[in-house]
């Protein structure tokens, strides 16, 4: 299978709890979201295993993409940590973990013959 990580923002914990409760319904769906209070490499990692309801994904492949995406993005990295640090205390830097099969599977659903 095939994944892709990035970081998609920072937000405040609430909202990021809310949209959580929403995305982690069913197991199944294309993307996971991960918070996390550092903007490092560990802090994404250790969100995995904060994940209520886990897509059955290899999440050993997951991890190195994520630390692919941390050895080719330094500069993408170091302006989301800026931001992290200039967002409110109650904040996360949220990352975003697509499943490439999953998630082409929901657009084909999407095309109407």
């Amino acid at each position: 299978m095939s994944y892709n990580f990035d970081i998609v923002g920072v937000s405040p914990v609430w909202n990021f709890f809310k949209h959580q409760q929403y995305v982690e319904q069913s197991p199944e769906r294309s993307c996971a979201y991960l918070g996390s209070y550092q903007c490092t490499l560990d802090g994404f990692i250790e969100a995995t295993s904060l994940i209520y309801k886990k897509p059955d994904w290899d999440w050993d492949t997951v991890v190195g993409e994520m630390v692919s995406f941390w050895l080719n993005a330094g500069d993408h990295v170091g302006q989301w940590k800026k931001e992290l640090a200039q967002a409110e205390e109650t904040s996360l830097i949220v990352g975003r973990v697509a499943n490439f099969k999953s998630l082409r599977s929901e657009f084909e659903g999407l095309i109407v013959d």
